[in-house]
């Protein structure tokens, strides 16, 4: 069974979607490749175990107070591929940014071939189910633009701003 939850943030409703086991889903009102479906799906529980932890993560993080994930139990589903970059994501410092060519470089490295397609790597980043607390607001593109933001950019540039010091 799915359970789920509304969170009122200051940049607008975020839905959140969760199993027994942990976070599945976290994805802001209107964006693209928004679960839907998922979500229509789901069982209201505002009080599910997952669902109080990241409402407390969030309430953190909207406070600036730069919260860690690691009482969070994060279940985004996507391919082995995704999967690698949503890891990679999640080692960007908070505050910091880095590029689409820079985690294709990574992950190529870690793959031990020669190189990575910056345009596949934004793909699975756009795909990330898992918003704000994979942070995939803080890849940009190769020369210091805005772009490819599921959540639209005027979000990432709200959230860059928030994150910094």
């Amino acid at each position: 069974m799915l359970y789920k939850s509304c969170y009122i943030s200051p940049i607008g409703a975020i839905y959140l979607v969760c199993d027994q086991t942990g976070l599945m889903g976290l994805w802001l009102e209107n964006q693209k490749y928004f679960a839907k479906k998922i979500i229509d799906e789901s069982v209201i529980a505002k009080n599910h175990p997952t669902i109080k932890k990241v409402k407390k993560w969030l309430d953190a993080y909207f406070a600036k107070s730069n919260p860690q994930i690691d009482n969070l139990v994060l279940r985004p589903q996507g391919t082995t591929f995704q999967k690698e970059v949503w890891k990679l994501l999640m080692e960007i410092p908070y505050g910091e940014v880095t590029t689409y060519g820079e985690i294709a470089k990574m992950l190529a490295k870690k793959m031990g071939i020669d190189k990575m397609s910056a345009q596949a790597v934004g793909a699975a980043v756009g795909h990330n189910p898992i918003s704000i607390i994979i942070p995939c607001h803080r890849v940009i593109g190769a020369k210091g633009n805005l772009i490819g933001y599921a959540g639209g950019i005027e979000k990432k540039r709200w959230l860059l701003e928030h994150e910094k010091n």
